[in-house]
């Protein structure tokens, strides 16, 4: 006992000592986070942007001031929350994206989600002893997808250089920015599970925690991404070089994603999975592509709902929309126990489908037309009921509404297995983009991913966990196949009305985004909220099926409330058969919706930021 006493005094002055050691990184003067913050709807003539912070909104809006467009200015957006967000939306990760045309009036969906490397499979990971994709694993790495993103955006409807708008992200890397409240909730482990993350992932600690993990980072400290700003300069000078030798735009672009899919930093990816076990080849990085698909569209009302194909969770969006279309959800009143009941409902339908048939087009065969159809929402709505489901709904048959036949005779499953494993978590949530140019271009940007699994040393550059968004199931529509994409969470959104640009929507959230964005459309759309007040009311977020995230824990028959919500209606709900959990008012739990709206009839453009994180919305 006494040699115990002995050996805990020591490693307590070992700690004491460790707070002493080094300096702390200096606080920002005078910084004030947005986060928690109500604040007015933002108006604009021009133009408006709609991102995940402050520094990111400001760089696009002087790219769009410099003569670029709505896609020019989303590049250089991404690029600085890849640094400012990087713990929560990492370059070179996923970014989904829709984008409008204003003089087509065409919305197209970008594929921003990496594929399996080619020797990932079931089998696989069943012969390591895995029941479900492991975290905080180089085994967790999906091949990279943004920079793909960021050519193809920028070769097809850009109009600037990628050095011109990586320069700002550059800088910000290399000057520092002030660490965020959602930064430092991403990054609050506690002193053990900071000192095993350095062990675990020594270069992780180093960037996120400059190695000090004696030290929890502190709300305003000046923070700095370094090696990030030396890879970007790589990638740039490729394209200078390129300029030089007499290439076009597009050839000197084409050499920036080269550089990165084909050249030194594929090798440097390669190396890091050859050393640590991982599973990626050069040829996995070297025959990587994404490429332009036609969006989802779904209806309510005179509005048309778009979204990204059943590689994301996009179409719940319109499937819940379609469901609700013609109920009187006004008469409820709002956030009514009767009206979350009747949305939730909804939800849980909608994702029952999404569980069973949402997967990767190229693998799965989607019953697209028949999950959007009207008379499919007309037939799944019947089943709605006085009490809650208690568990996840049986799911559909949209094949009957389809015009297509099923390639396949496997039978779809509702997937209810709940798992529970022991990980170190850091770094979650996502961050989005939202902007509409002064020609009426827009571009919706959801990007993703974290630093749970090794980085790449020297580079700066976060390959993500989301090959976690797989199943080791091959009945599951996200089952794991070599050169198929997760369904993966992040899904931004757009809305049409009467054929022209209403909306351009989007939030982090993982599981919650859609139910996000849908409440936040019908604030708007059915309760003719000011799109600021809709976006700041309380919300409100079922969890009843198997989380998207391994190890995919479910919580049958659970629905979370803000704190004030929880206070006015949790007993209604009880009474109804819901497990109700209580959490914090304006807690990201529950996304963060941006967005940017065509106020058509002021002639006016209105920006959204949710105070939930550090969003701002600001145009001219």
């Amino acid at each position: 006992m006494n040699r115990f006493i002995q050996h805990t005094s020591i490693l307590i002055c070992l700690l004491i000592l460790f707070q002493c050691l080094g300096s702390r990184r200096p606080l920002v003067p005078n910084y004030v986070d947005p986060q928690g913050i109500t604040r007015d709807v933002s108006v604009g003539k021009k133009y408006m942007v709609a991102t995940g912070n402050p520094i990111a909104t400001k760089v696009a809006i002087k790219v769009l001031e410099e003569g670029g467009n709505a896609v020019d200015a989303a590049v250089a957006a991404l690029l600085v929350l890849n640094v400012t967000n990087g713990e929560a939306a990492s370059f070179p990760s996923v970014a989904p994206t829709l984008v409008y045309d204003q003089k087509s009036g065409q919305v197209k969906s970008y594929i921003g989600a990496g594929t399996a490397p080619k020797n990932a499979t079931i089998q696989w990971f069943k012969e390591k002893g895995y029941e479900v994709m492991p975290k905080n694993s180089i085994l967790s790495q999906l091949l990279p997808a943004s920079p793909d993103v960021i050519v193809r955006l920028l070769q097809d409807h850009g109009t600037k250089s990628f050095s011109e708008l990586v320069e700002p992200a550059i800088r910000t890397a290399e000057e520092g920015f002030p660490a965020n409240k959602i930064l430092v909730k991403n990054l609050d482990l506690p002193l053990y599970k900071r000192l095993g993350f350095t062990i675990l992932m020594p270069y992780n600690s180093e960037v996120y925690l400059e190695k000090k993990w004696w030290y929890s980072i502190r709300e305003g400290e000046l923070t700095k991404r370094s090696d990030l700003a030396n890879t970007w300069k790589l990638m740039a000078n490729e394209e200078k070089l390129a300029l030089k030798k007499g290439n076009t735009r597009k050839q000197a672009l084409e050499a920036v994603r080269n550089y990165f899919y084909k050249g030194p930093i594929a090798d440097v990816i390669v190396k890091l999975h050859e050393e640590k076990g991982g599973l990626f080849t050069k040829d996995d990085l070297t025959n990587y592509s994404g490429g332009w698909e036609k969006p989802v569209v779904g209806e309510f009302r005179d509005y048309q709902i778009l979204a990204n194909q059943t590689w994301t969770q996009g179409p719940v969006v319109p499937m819940v929309l379609q469901m609700l279309d013609g109920i009187d959800l006004k008469s409820m009143g709002h956030n009514s126990p009767e009206y979350i009941h009747t949305v939730s409902q909804a939800i849980e339908l909608a994702i029952a489908d999404r569980e069973s048939y949402f997967g990767d087009p190229n693998f799965v065969d989607v019953p697209l037309d028949g999950l959007l159809s009207k008379q499919y929402a007309k037939m799944r709505r019947l089943l709605f009921q006085k009490s809650a489901f208690g568990k996840t709904p049986p799911h559909g048959n949209p094949w009957l509404y389809s015009k297509q036949k099923p390639k396949s005779t496997k039978k779809p499953s509702n997937n209810e297995e709940s798992h529970s494993v022991g990980e170190i978590k850091y770094g979650k949530d996502t961050t989005y983009i939202s902007i509409v140019d002064s020609n009426g271009n827009a571009v919706s940007l959801t990007p993703s991913d974290f630093p749970q699994s090794p980085m790449v040393p020297g580079t700066g550059l976060t390959l993500g966990i989301r090959m976690t968004q797989f199943r080791l199931d091959p009945n599951h529509p996200s089952s794991l196949v070599p050169g198929k994409r997760p369904r993966i969470t992040p899904n931004p959104g757009m809305v049409l009305k009467n054929g022209k640009l209403w909306m351009s929507f989007g939030t982090p959230g993982g599981d919650v985004q859609s139910q996000a964005m849908i409440q936040f459309f019908l604030n708007i759309v059915v309760f003719g909220m000011d799109p600021q007040k809709a976006v700041e009311v309380p919300r409100f977020r079922s969890v009843n099926w198997p989380d998207s995230f391994s190890p995919h824990v479910y919580r049958p028959g659970g629905i979370e409330l803000e704190s004030s919500l929880y206070h006015a209606v949790s007993d209604s709900l009880k009474e109804k058969g819901y497990k109700v959990y209580e959490k914090s008012n304006f807690d990201n739990d529950f996304g963060a919706v941006c967005a940017v709206l065509n106020d058509n009839k002021n002639n006016r453009l209105l920006g959204v930021a949710d105070p939930r994180e550090e969003s701002w919305a600001e145009g001219k």
